[in-house]
């Protein structure tokens, strides 16, 4: 399948900036355009495909803000006016008119009756049998939410292109909608390579270690909507790899390896995917996470993370990520918006690559962001992730001392 991506680059050369592979990642979008048309009660995540506009007005009429006392404010000439009490309107029963020189017992988001201008709050009346001694003026439209004033029938409410989230689904029901178009989801095949790979469960050999990049993509692939087919693990032959890349080009949308991407003996996946098409990106000039290939099965794309599992996890929420967006529809929030925090640490050794360290964000009594590094720069450390809350992102060629500021992508910029 090839509903997300297309097209030729040119071939690798040096080291690419990270804006480079970012530019060269998403120049080769194609988005899904099949459109399914689902319940509001299923499309959490999901993208939305065309606009929603508003059945009715929100609200529907004029009602209650506030637990208290519908009035017309000409009755309210000065405080402490005592008033009788005419009707009592709880929410979802519609009230008669109010009634001249008289107030109306009232409760939050029960319609407001006609002849009423005002709701004065309960905390400033006294209820004193059927009358009530309200304390203090109020100016005409007081505590009242007016019809229409959270979207108007036929307004657009929300745009085509967005991840629909707790609020635009509420937004949705609000206005009456059922059912909202969205993109069918992103298929994505997964493997992974290495003979020294067992699944958990599984008992380990000499030199073997537990899949744990399996489930941390597929954690990822799945927090982004995708469709994920795990075609498991894949044995360290050319052979093997070319077999996997073809039969998930097949299937899928997207085809996303981990491992074998480097250039030792056992690394077959660059071979491969030059035989099976084009290889466009190799290497990026980041730590950790060189070694990042992108190309096409065909006229499927493939991504190549890195088998380190902190070098997996940050190329695919830097480059993987957006792309995988982008192919899902998606136009806004594709790109993480960073916070400027103060540093907790000495960056005394200048590196020729970006670092995208492993870092956490917390804020002291001042409320004044701090960043502090985990103790090792291992690419191997899964804990470093557990621990940490964000990167923290040092220029290449730059040192810092305590105190000064730096770039900090959260993670919830960046596993959502």
């Amino acid at each position: 399948m090839s509903e997300c991506g297309c097209g030729s680059v040119p071939v690798l050369g040096p080291l690419k900036t990270p804006e480079e592979a970012l530019e060269l990642l998403l120049s080769n979008i194609k988005p899904v355009t099949e459109v399914e048309q689902i319940p509001i009660s299923e499309a959490l995540g999901r993208v939305l495909a065309g606009p929603l506009f508003s059945q009715t007005d929100v609200p529907p009429w004029d009602n209650s803000a506030m637990d208290g006392y519908a009035v017309n404010t000409a009755d309210l000439t000065q405080e402490n006016t005592t008033l009788p009490i005419s009707q009592r309107i709880p929410a979802g029963v519609a009230g008669d008119p109010l009634q001249p020189g008289s107030a109306a017992r009232i409760f939050t988001g029960a319609p407001v009756p006609p002849d009423a201008n005002a709701v004065v709050i309960q905390e400033v009346c006294e209820q004193q049998g059927d009358q009530v001694l309200i304390k203090q003026v109020v100016p005409s439209g007081a505590n009242i939410r007016r019809a229409g004033e959270d979207s108007q029938k036929g307004q657009q409410i929300l745009n085509p292109g967005i991840r629909l989230g707790p609020q635009h689904l509420g937004a949705a029901a609000s206005v009456g909608i059922a059912e909202v178009p969205v993109y069918r989801k992103l298929k994505v095949a997964l493997f992974s390579s290495g003979d020294e790979l067992v699944m958990p469960g599984g008992e380990l050999g000499p030199g073997q270690i537990f899949n744990s990049n399996q489930f941390t993509l597929t954690g990822l692939l799945e927090t982004l909507g995708c469709e994920v087919t795990n075609l498991g693990i894949v044995e360290d032959t050319f052979e093997a790899t070319c077999d996997a890349l073809s039969r998930g080009a097949e299937q899928a949308d997207l085809v996303l390896a981990s491992g074998g991407v480097s250039v030792g003996e056992e690394d077959h996946v660059k071979p491969a995917v030059e035989k099976l098409g084009s290889l466009d990106l190799w290497k990026i000039a980041i730590r950790p996470g060189k070694p990042l290939a992108f190309g096409h099965i065909g006229e499927t794309p493939f991504i190549g993370a890195p088998g380190n599992p902190v070098s997996l996890f940050v190329t695919f929420c830097l480059f993987a990520r957006p792309f995988i967006l982008s192919c899902q529809g998606v136009t806004e929030g594709v790109l993480p918006t960073p916070i400027t925090a103060t540093t907790d640490f000495d960056w005394t050794k200048p590196d020729k690559r970006r670092e995208f360290a492993r870092a956490r964000l917390e804020l002291d009594s001042n409320g004044t962001a701090h960043v502090s590094l985990f103790k090792s720069r291992s690419s191997g450390m899964l804990s470093s992730l557990t621990w940490a809350n964000g990167l923290a992102v040092i220029p290449e060629q730059q040192t810092l001392s305590k105190g000064e500021k730096v770039q900090f992508l959260p993670f919830n910029e960046l596993l959502t």
